[in-house]
């Protein structure tokens, strides 16, 4: 990784670079990088045993601006066994602009038939069998899709279509921090429309409005695969859906709404 971060801490606030940039808007967020920073903010909570988050709801009521912002959560029911969590993102003048709820979940160790496992999967390839790719969308040179991560296609590539990719980090989500397990996957989780395009970038806008992401298995490993398939509907109306993995199998699944028009 380098000595770059998608985010610095200042205080209170955590300030994006243009590593956090996305690529509908120059001056806003790709949803990877707020929502990667909503799961840190879940993750420095207190709870009273060793927990961990099985599902992130992420809604996006307007788009995040390149700017400083704080991020808090709370938890809205607590227990030893399951537990539930809010968080918000916001702007220095109280603007909110993502909101999320969690489920979390006790770590345990419990013995399970060896018929309760999951069957073997059909072999996935893995990254050392992808070329890296980068963004073929617009003229940009930096950003969260451009440099703060890598990626690499097994299947597919920014054509339209269902794909199969590999990310990891190439830095920091935050300066001074590894990313944890859990701001890997809803990071890259966020990839699923634009991995899967259906459109044209130049000619329809396909915006992802929210993002639930469900793990079974917290990903072992820098690398996190997104399985990933875009459906849509002439209402102006679309869905991503992605099978996650990491290089020892299925961790877990992620949805998006997509609100979709032609560029005007």
């Amino acid at each position: 990784m380098t000595t770059e971060a998608v985010f610095t801490r200042d205080g209170e606030a955590f300030v994006p670079s243009i590593h956090a940039r996305g690529p509908w808007d120059a001056g806003s967020l790709h949803g990877g990088a707020p929502t990667a920073l909503l799961a840190h903010a879940i993750e420095a909570l207190e709870t009273p045993g060793s927990m961990r988050c099985v599902r992130l709801a992420v809604e996006f009521p307007r788009a995040v601006p390149l700017e400083p912002v704080l991020a808090s959560a709370r938890l809205t029911r607590g227990g030893r066994k399951l537990a539930l969590a809010e968080a918000r993102l916001t702007t220095l003048d109280g603007t909110e602009v993502l909101r999320a709820n969690a489920t979390l979940l006790r770590r345990g160790d419990v013995e399970l038939p060896q018929a309760a496992l999951p069957a073997p999967e059909p072999e996935v390839p893995g990254p050392q069998d992808g070329a890296v790719e980068s963004w073929s969308g617009g003229g940009e040179t930096a950003g969260f899709h451009l440099t703060a991560i890598e990626l690499r296609f097994v299947r597919g590539d920014w054509g339209r279509g269902p794909a199969l990719g590999w990310f990891r980090f190439r830095m920091p989500v935050v300066a001074g921090e590894e990313p944890s397990p859990l701001q890997r996957a809803v990071a890259f989780a966020d990839f699923g429309n634009g991995l899967s395009r259906a459109l044209d970038f130049r000619e329809h806008l396909f915006i992802n409005t929210d993002l639930t992401v469900h793990l079974h298995r917290e990903p072992v490993g820098e690398w996190v695969s997104l399985d990933a398939r875009t459906d849509l509907d002439r209402s102006g109306v679309g869905q991503s859906t992605s099978i996650l993995r990491d290089e020892q199998g299925r961790i877990g699944v992620a949805a998006q709404s997509l609100f979709v028009d032609t560029r005007r």
